[in-house]
């Protein structure tokens, strides 16, 4: 968490690693406001609770594509007015404000910038002291630090292209934000590892005048058409869940406490048996990467609470309405039920009772993926034969990779199967193991082909000296 405080006001930054993503809270003199917050409310509540105060408004900078904001069920429960920009369309209540736009929380204020690009409502907000004086801008997805938003999440029609939208960018960042000061500070909606944009810094805030030196999108001596060729050049697809994200964060959805409240059912082994069966229904192994590996259901999707959950949840389960039963270890349930919800998937039927030591006592046939370490793969591929897979993204494959292996992208993995099923057996790596056994599981759900994971992955062949 990141504060800035002053004897007038608290400005809180909220930072989920899962998403990436960075909420605020901000309160002055007993009011206070949520810009981008999380589906999950009780922190923003809470806080507010703890210094007295009243949130008077949530902020929304732009209908988020990469998760389900909390706007709604925070009005709900605090009466606060819902804000957005020119352009937005919501079906729900909410205030449409005009840019330039100022709202008051105590003795500082919001000033709603709006800088189409983006999204066609994107807009940003500008926070000022008691003095009136500049002291931050919460730039949503609009700027993040050493890049900017990707323009191609809010074509609505034919004629609003990733170009046109770019150039819409360019004319925002150009005209609205690069005059501020110098020394203000800027907050984003996301940092390093977010599909929102191409080249962000892990940083979460930095000055305007930093950004300057750094960030290729605010060359001065930049023209639009450079600038446009750069934003739209080398674009990967938007993660399959996106779309279904922007309908919810635009038409509304249920509270994560109803979710959790309906979701959290223990389901008996025998009727687990039954259901797992069934077409309709996703077994979600949720466990760590080696534990998944040493055993786990047939048929069972891994994707793992230790890293970035969510975003692979909507990357690689292909229906945002599937229906899943979590596999967890003891008292991780609620989490992923809560943490799925965060990316729209509300659908989650129960858990597995007892978990997957209880069941694999009375199975008799139980899965498992081969994992050897980094090094004894080096040393196999001297007399080895076997095909060698990368699932890493292309960017990451073009900086380095073991000679000999071809870039199958995760999030590109269904395209391959034929290949890896006429090449198996094969090895199978990514950066440090934890992609790969997503992959491995989703190869093995229906193939159960015979592949190798490596331990590690990249990472440590390369700290084994590996020279590429």
């Amino acid at each position: 968490m990141n504060f800035e405080t002053n004897i007038h006001m608290i400005v809180e930054q909220i930072y989920t690693e899962c998403l990436s993503q960075g909420s605020y809270y901000i309160e002055s003199e007993g009011e206070a406001a949520v810009i981008d917050p999380l589906r999950e409310i009780d922190s923003y509540i809470k806080k507010a609770a703890n210094g007295k105060a009243k949130i008077k408004y949530v902020f929304e900078t732009h209908f988020h594509a990469d998760f389900v904001s909390g706007h709604l069920s925070l009005s709900r429960k605090t009466g606060a007015h819902i804000i957005f920009g020119p352009n937005a369309n919501p079906s729900f209540k909410s205030v449409i404000a005009a840019d330039g736009e100022k709202f008051k929380i105590g003795k500082i204020s919001l000033e709603l910038i709006h800088t189409p690009g983006h999204t066609m409502e994107s807009s940003c907000y500008l926070l000022r002291d008691q003095s009136d004086k500049e002291i931050a801008v919460f730039t949503g997805d609009t700027l993040f630090l050493g890049d900017v938003g990707r323009p191609d999440l809010a074509q609505e029609n034919k004629s609003m292209t990733k170009e046109y939208l770019a150039g819409q960018l360019f004319d925002s960042i150009r005209n609205k934000l690069m005059p501020l000061p110098d020394n203000i500070t800027i907050y984003p909606a996301h940092g390093a590892g977010s599909a929102c944009g191409k080249n962000m810094m892990d940083l979460t805030s930095d000055s305007l005048a930093n950004q300057k030196k750094l960030n290729y999108a605010l060359r001065e001596d930049m023209t639009k058409k450079e600038f446009v060729n750069e934003v739209t050049k080398g674009l990967s697809s938007p993660p399959k869940y996106f779309p279904s994200n922007v309908e919810l964060n635009k038409e509304g959805y249920e509270d994560v406490s109803t979710i959790i409240k309906r979701s959290l059912n223990p389901i008996n082994i025998s009727t687990f048996n039954l259901l797992r069966k069934q077409d309709d229904i996703l077994i979600l192994d949720v466990r760590s990467k080696s534990l998944f590996s040493e055993g786990h259901v047939p048929g069972s999707l891994f994707i793992g609470l230790e890293g970035m959950f969510a975003p692979w949840a909507g990357s690689v389960i292909k229906d945002i309405k599937q229906k899943i039963i979590i596999v967890s270890t003891n008292g991780k349930e609620e989490e992923a039920i809560s943490r799925l919800s965060r990316v729209g998937f509300d659908n989650v039927v129960g858990f597995l009772d007892g978990g997957y030591d209880k069941w694999a006592k009375s199975s008799k046939k139980i899965n498992k993926i081969k994992c050897i370490s980094a090094e004894k793969f080096i040393n196999a591929t001297s007399s080895s034969r076997k095909s060698i897979y990368d699932v890493r993204d292309e960017d990451e494959f073009k900086i380095g990779h073991f000679p000999g292996a071809k870039n199958v992208p995760l999030k590109k993995i269904d395209k391959y199967i034929n290949e890896l099923r006429e090449n198996s057996p094969f090895f199978i790596y990514c950066k440090a193991g934890y992609r790969s056994v997503i992959a491995s599981s989703i190869i093995n759900k229906t193939n159960d082909l015979e592949l190798i994971n490596i331990e590690g992955g990249y990472d440590m062949i390369e700290k084994l000296n590996f020279s590429a």
